[in-house]
């Protein structure tokens, strides 16, 4: 029961953030945008895990780094340095829960084909705007998250697998929004898959696999 309450309560703040909170003052917006984040580690932490390979204390690690990701995004690079240590932290957590499948396995090539179609886009744009400094960033981090999604699908854990597709549907969305052209309402969009990523990642602690 109380972890049902505290998942209304990740909720109603990230709704509030994302709707109600304005751009100024800077403080005001961060704080906010940050408590779900508060919650959600909080709700990781008393996540009974289950299976004898236990990642907790790596998937809360991951969260932690993302959590100050978000807190200095506004410094793009520094924010995405904590992403990208967040993802490589994912990375191993979900390793630790490996579970074979061929069908599984395959998913490297969908996602291998993403990962050409957004660094071509992601190059072109960079360079015709003169940022070609942050190609190479850019780039590893493309590479870190979906192989950090191929990782998930790999433990067969749905809401790890779920988790981690909403993670680079949201980073992808902000990467175009960013760099490539502008995305109708992108600030909701961008938000609510990624408080729904790390929603989904926080619970998959405790969730057994899928059969192979």
């Amino acid at each position: 029961m109380k972890l049902k309450y505290l998942s209304i309560l990740i909720l109603l703040m990230s709704i509030i953030y994302i709707f109600f909170i304005p751009s100024e003052p800077f403080a005001l917006k961060i704080l906010f945008k940050l408590i779900p984040m508060w919650l959600i580690i909080y709700f990781a932490c008393i996540q009974k895990e289950e299976g004898v390979r236990r990642n907790k204390g790596l998937i809360l690690f991951g969260l932690f780094f993302c959590m100050l990701g978000d807190g200095l995004l506004h410094w793009f690079v520094i924010g995405l340095s904590c992403f990208l240590i967040g993802h490589i932290i994912y990375t191993f957590g979900f390793l630790k829960q490996w579970s074979f499948s061929k069908l599984r396995c395959l998913s490297i090539l969908p996602l291998f084909v993403f990962d050409l179609f957004m660094c071509k886009k992601l190059i072109t744009a960079l360079q015709l705007s003169g940022e070609e400094e942050l190609i190479v960033p850019v780039l590893f981090y493309i590479g870190a998250i979906s192989i950090m999604a191929w990782a998930a699908f790999m433990t067969g854990n749905l809401y790890a697998i779920i988790g981690s597709l909403l993670f680079v549907i949201s980073d992808t969305i902000l990467s175009w929004n960013m760099f490539i052209s502008d995305v109708p309402y992108s600030h909701f969009l961008i938000m609510a898959t990624y408080y729904s990523a790390q929603y989904c990642i926080a619970s998959s602690i405790r969730k057994t696999s899928m059969q192979s």
